[in-house]
């Protein structure tokens, strides 16, 4: 009895201590620039725009402007290289707490004709529920007009957390939506549940007559794959017009997806994750019926934006994918960006942490028409960074 007093004395006093010493805050914002390496060559992270909370996507306009959304509701523009310190009028009303919010931003393929924008964000409902909505309108330069509605997702939950949001569009001009299983697990199996899937719309809000389930009964039209945790980033490969799609695993388990019509990723049936006491979530981690990930991340890095690098400015990562990593393990302070490298027959044969000198959570990735990479970092500080060659 008093070895085992004494185990669980030590075990209280170690737990409170961890605790005591355990960051509380975000790390101070990283003294820039600065020139950091790669395996390939030396970098330089520049800050484009400073004052920005919690940034959470980013698109280029084609006057070389940058609208950027913050998640407490906010979306801001970068003039001239500048922070507008007004926010741009017009947009929905969003839910904001934890990691509800304003969620993705793009731009209509044909922008330039209609100037039409979309938003994913938290949408409030009745009885203290939310959900993932997505929205359009029109950007006049300084606001948005005629904002509406064109898709609300029915995962209206109680949690704050795992909305998805992600925004793409494909070759055809459609529409990839991505919605979170709101922490709750068996959404994501469910058909006739919109959590836990990725969808294909019309830029409209409409569903495409030839989705993978249209027609089936049970199942919702809007749905083109299944089996998703918390997807937080999504990309068109331009090499090859596959929609690509990374998502949360719980601890562990972060996956990279090429999304195929119809499949089903498999969770929470398999998973190499486990849940975040450590208990398990599945005994398997594969499965015939299943897709498997393209790449999985054990311990996870909490992973976010993805991008496909196709410029001439950094030769070396030409078709290197970008995957932004909020952190690892679970242990603050560890964001960074992951270049991941593939090889001819498009198989991935490396994978490289960059910028975890920073010690900031790199929410989004894009690359910019200037052939430059360009970060958000998902902070108290929020920044959007430009990534050049040191030379």
């Amino acid at each position: 009895m008093r070895t085992r007093a004494l185990a669980a004395t030590l075990t209280v006093a170690l737990t409170s201590i961890t605790s005591a010493q355990a960051p509380r805050s975000s790390p101070p914002p990283p003294t820039l620039p600065q020139t950091l390496y790669s395996s390939e060559l030396p970098i330089r992270v520049v800050p484009v725009a400073t004052g920005l909370s919690h940034p959470w996507s980013l698109a280029f306009l084609p006057d070389g402007n940058i609208l950027v959304t913050e998640r407490e509701g906010r979306l801001r523009i970068v003039r001239n290289g500048t922070l507008d310190p007004t926010p741009i009028a017009g947009t929905p009303k969003v839910f904001a707490r934890v990691l509800a919010g304003m969620l993705d931003v793009a731009l209509h393929p044909r922008f330039t004709e209609n100037h039409i924008v979309y938003l994913s964000y938290s949408k409030a409902g009745e009885n203290n529920l939310t959900t993932t909505a997505l929205a359009r309108g029109v950007f006049d330069g300084t606001s948005l007009k005629d904002v509406k509605d064109i898709f609300v997702a029915n995962s209206w939950s109680k949690s704050n957390t795992n909305y998805g949001g992600r925004i793409a569009f494909d070759r055809a001009g459609l529409l990839y939506l991505t919605v979170g299983e709101r922490q709750e697990q068996d959404r994501a199996q469910k058909p006739d549940d919109h959590g836990g899937k990725v969808l294909r719309l019309r830029d409209d809000g409409s569903v495409p007559p030839d989705n993978p389930f249209v027609g089936k009964p049970g199942y919702l039209p809007e749905i083109y794959s299944l089996g998703h945790r918390s997807p937080q980033g999504l990309a068109l490969n331009p090499a090859t017009g596959a929609i690509w799609e990374n998502e949360h695993g719980p601890l562990g388990g972060d996956e990279l997806n090429i999304i195929l019509p119809g499949k089903n990723y498999g969770w929470p049936l398999v998973t190499f994750g486990t849940d975040y006491d450590g208990t398990k979530v599945s005994d398997a981690t594969w499965r015939a019926d299943l897709e498997a990930p393209f790449v999985y991340w054990v311990p996870s890095i909490a992973v976010s934006g993805l991008a496909f690098y196709t410029g001439d400015r950094f030769p070396a990562w030409k078709g290197n994918v970008f995957v932004g990593g909020m952190f690892q393990g679970r242990t603050r302070g560890t964001g960074q960006l992951q270049r991941i490298v593939l090889n001819a027959a498009g198989r991935p044969i490396n994978r490289e942490p960059l910028l975890w000198e920073l010690r900031q959570r790199i929410r989004d990735v894009r690359q910019g028409p200037d052939g430059l990479l360009y970060l958000l970092t998902d902070e108290d500080a929020g920044m959007l960074l430009r990534v050049e060659p040191a030379n």
